[in-house]
């Protein structure tokens, strides 16, 4: 008897270890797909396309975030690498994956100027429309600094050209608010409307006036 109690220990004892070291298997697998995660997140704030395509051919996932919420995608759009945007996208990145701002890809890519990358990602299905957490698009961003390329790559992909964002602001308005002179110039050869008012009641030309924008101002005095 106490031969067969002695067996069955040791069996529950050889179970319990296989099951202790089972239940561990799992934590591993998990530390190493982070780390593998991080590694395709660092190769690409580097810029390192090689690393990045590596990464992902060892099973990183291509969405991974950081701690801000970016993804591949959206670093390689932050910092203008269109080799390595177009990799993640063949590898199936999410076009529409924000940060915790909101901020998508094609925001990033407006803001930093680079048209290349907003080409593909629109041609990618990217959304236009889409708002970050202070409500605002790809557009705004791209107007306010004064990317003309991007505004014309957005106005040529379907966005209004008089299209009212929050606070009943438009692009010219963004444009004239930062002095913008060539984009004011190319929004208005696209039909810009220097006559509408946002939610304060203030044209363009007004908002130029408030922010002594005064290329600006200039431009819109004859408008």
């Amino acid at each position: 008897m106490k031969r067969t109690v002695a067996k069955w220990a040791g069996a529950a004892l050889m179970a319990g270890a296989a099951g202790a070291i089972g239940a561990c298997l799992p934590v591993d697998a998990i530390a190493a797909d982070a780390a593998l995660n991080q590694q395709l997140l660092a190769a690409a704030r580097s810029g390192d396309e090689a690393s990045v395509q590596g990464a992902l051919a060892n099973g990183a996932v291509v969405d991974s975030r950081n701690r801000i919420g970016d993804t591949p995608l959206i670093i390689a759009c932050k910092s203008g690498v269109p080799g390595m945007a177009r990799s993640l996208i063949e590898h199936g990145a999410s076009i529409g994956q924000a940060d915790v701002a909101g901020v998508t890809p094609l925001m990033a890519a407006a803001y930093g100027g680079h048209d290349d990358i907003v080409a593909l990602l629109l041609a990618h299905g990217a959304d236009a429309t889409a708002t970050d957490r202070v409500g605002k698009t790809a557009m705004e961003y791209a107007a306010g600094q004064g990317h003309t390329a991007v505004v014309q790559r957005l106005l040529d992909g379907g966005v209004a050209v008089n299209r009212v964002y929050k606070n009943d602001l438009t692009a010219l308005m963004w444009a004239a608010g930062y002095d913008r002179a060539d984009t004011i110039k190319l929004l208005l050869a696209r039909g810009a409307d220097p006559s509408m008012r946002d939610n304060r009641g203030m044209t363009a030309s007004d908002i130029a006036a408030q922010t002594g924008s005064s290329h600006a101002a200039m431009l819109l005095t004859s408008h």
